[in-house]
C-alpha cells in the first residue's frame, strides 16, 4: 500500500540532516535524557514544512497525494486531514453552512463540538431528539418522520446535523433522511466519529458516505490505528461550499500541524486498505468475534445489546452489565482494578472498543479474578429512572443567544432548577454529550439524571457549583 506522506518522512530521516529549524527538538538531538528513549524514533519524523513535505494549508505534493488516496478508497469526491480530532472538522463544517441566524437541524444528542460550532457561527439549533433504546436505555437514532416533520415546520433551514453511529456503536439506515434531506436542498452533515472502520464492509454498519451525506467527519485515531487527534474529513457533495470550507478548515487548525499525526492517518488508511485487499477481513471477524466470547466468558455479567430491531450493532463495541446489580459505574471501577480499561460507564453498563485485530487477549486468571470480584461483591444501591420516551421531538431554545446576554444569572439547588433556563453547559465526559445545555430550559428528568451521577462520582464538565447539586440559570426579565 502506497504511504506518501510517512514514506517521505521516513525518507528524510534516513538522510541523517543537519536541522536548524523548527521544531526545538531538532530531530532529536535536544530531548530530555529520561523521556529520550521513547520518544526518539517519533521525533525522527516530527518535521515541519520542509522542501518536499508538503503543506498542510496548501498540499500539493505528499500531503495531498495522501488526501487523495483516502478520498478514493473511501469513495468521497476529496478527503482533508485533521489534526485538531474531528472537533475541528465539525465546526469547519457547521461553519460552512451557517451564517449568523441561519437555523440548523441538529439531533439532540450530538457531541459538544457541534453545539460549539452553533454558538460560533451564531445559528439558531432546532433540537431532532432521538429514540431511546429499551435495552440500553441510551439515545439512539432519528426517526425519518421526526426530520421530515422538522423539514416541513422549518424549511428555510439551512442543513441537518447527524451522529452516526452513537457512542456505543449503534447505527441505522441513513439513507432515508439523506433523501428527504435533499429533497429540500437541505445538505447532511454527520459525525461518524467512531464510524472510520465502517469502509470496510461487513461486519460493520454501512458508512455515511455510502448512504449519500454531503460532509463527514470521522476519527481515525478512535477505531483505526491513527494517533490521537488524528481524523477524515470527506466532502461529498456541491452543496457544501468547499472553498468556505477549507477557509474553516485552515482559520480552526494549527498553522504547525503534527506530522506524525498526518503520517498516523497516511498509515491507517494504508492498514484498512490493506485488510480489505489482502482478503483478511474474514480472520479480523473471528479474532473480534473471539475477543467478545472473552467477556462472556466472565462470572456475574452478560452483554446488552439494543431492543430495536432497525439497529446495526458495530461489532467492536461490546457494552458489559452486571447480573449483581453493580451500576456500570461500579463495574468500570472492578474491570480498572484489574489492569482492564473500558472506553466510558453509564448508570447500567460499561462499554469496550474492541480493536480490529486483536492482539492481547484477556488472560484466564484475570478472566477469573474479574468474576469473582463481581459475584462476591456488594453492589450499591442505585435508582434508576424509567425509561420514558420524550414527548417532544422538535424543539428550540426558548431566547436568541443576544437576549441571553442581557440577563443576569445565579446558582440555585437542584431543587429549584427544573423550568428555569440554564446558564452553563453540563456534560458528562465520556461521552462528551451535553445532558443540559446552555439556553436549553431545564427538565425535571435532567435534574434527577444529573443528582444521580453526582452522587456515583461521574466526572462532569460544568461550573463548580454542580458538586453542591446546584446549577447556574437565567434571571429571565419577568423574574428579575
Amino acid at each position: 500500500m502506497k504511504t506518501p506522506l510517512f514514506t517521505a518522512l521516513v525518507n528524510h530521516a534516513k538522510e541523517n540532516p543537519y536541522s536548524f529549524h523548527v521544531p526545538g527538538h531538532h530531530n532529536g538531538d535536544v530531548f530530555f535524557d529520561e523521556g529520550k528513549s521513547l520518544f526518539n524514533s517519533i521525533l525522527q519524523i516530527d518535521l515541519t514544512e520542509l522542501t518536499g513535505l508538503d503543506d498542510l494549508h496548501e498540499p500539493s505534493g505528499v500531503i495531498k497525494e495522501a488526501q487523495d488516496l483516502t478520498a478514493e478508497f473511501y469513495g468521497s469526491k476529496e478527503s482533508f486531514f485533521l489534526v485538531n480530532g474531528s472537533t475541528v472538522g465539525n465546526l469547519a463544517m457547521i461553519l460552512s453552512v451557517c451564517q449568523p441566524g441561519d437555523l440548523l437541524l441538529v439531533q439532540r444528542n450530538c457531541h459538544k463540538s457541534v453545539f460549539h460550532a452553533i454558538e460560533l457561527a451564531g445559528a439558531r439549533p432546532v433540537f431532532l431528539t432521538p429514540e431511546i433504546d429499551d435495552e440500553m436505555a441510551v439515545p439512539t437514532r432519528i426517526l425519518q418522520q421526526t426530520v421530515k416533520e422538522a423539514v416541513s415546520k422549518y424549511p428555510t433551514a439551512k442543513g441537518i446535523m447527524l451522529t452516526y453511529p452513537n457512542y456505543y456503536g449503534h447505527a441505522a439506515d441513513l439513507k432515508p433522511i439523506v433523501a428527504e434531506a435533499h429533497k429540500h436542498h437541505m445538505p447532511v452533515l454527520v459525525d461518524e466519529a467512531h464510524g472510520a472502520h465502517f469502509v470496510l464492509g461487513r461486519p460493520f454498519p454501512k458508512s455515511a458516505l455510502e448512504a449519500g451525506a454531503d460532509a463527514v467527519v470521522q476519527s481515525a485515531h478512535k477505531t483505526l490505528p491513527a494517533m490521537t487527534m488524528g481524523s477524515f474529513l470527506h466532502l461529498n457533495s456541491r452543496r457544501i461550499d468547499r472553498d468556505r470550507l477549507v477557509h474553516y478548515l485552515t482559520v480552526l487548525q494549527s498553522s504547525s500541524p503534527s506530522y506524525p499525526i498526518m503520517a498516523s492517518l497516511d498509515l491507517a488508511r494504508a492498514y484498512a486498505e490493506h485488510l480489505l485487499k489482502t482478503n483478511k477481513m474474514e480472520r479480523a471477524e473471528k479474532e473480534i468475534t473471539a475477543m467478545k466470547e472473552q467477556f462472556l466468558n466472565i462470572a456475574g455479567v452478560e452483554i446488552a445489546e439494543p431492543a430495536d430491531p432497525l439497529i446495526w450493532q458495530d461489532p467492536l463495541k461490546v457494552c458489559v452489565r452486571s447480573k449483581q446489580g453493580h451500576s456500570g459505574y461500579e463495574l468500570k471501577n472492578i474491570f480498572e482494578q484489574n489492569g482492564v480499561h473500558p472506553e466510558l460507564a453509564d448508570e447500567r453498563q460499561v462499554l469496550f472498543i474492541l480493536p480490529l485485530e486483536g492482539k492481547r487477549s484477556l488472560d484466564p486468571e484475570t478472566i477469573r479474578r474479574i468474576g469473582k470480584e463481581i459475584e462476591s461483591g456488594s453492589p450499591g444501591i442505585h435508582s434508576q429512572a424509567p425509561i420514558g420516551e420524550p414527548v417532544e421531538k422538535i424543539t428550540t431554545l426558548p431566547y436568541e443567544k443576544s437576549t441571553l446576554s442581557s440577563f443576569k444569572t445565579e446558582s440555585v439547588p437542584f431543587c429549584e432548577a427544573a423550568g428555569r433556563v440554564s446558564a452553563e453547559q453540563v456534560i458528562p465526559y465520556p461521552p462528551g454529550i451535553p445532558l443540559i445545555m446552555e439556553g436549553e430550559r431545564v427538565k425535571q428528568e435532567s435534574i434527577s439524571r444529573l443528582s444521580r451521577l453526582i452522587d456515583l462520582h461521574v466526572h462532569i464538565q460544568g461550573s463548580s457549583h454542580l458538586k453542591q447539586k446546584q446549577l447556574t440559570v437565567y434571571i429571565e426579565e419577568e423574574k428579575s
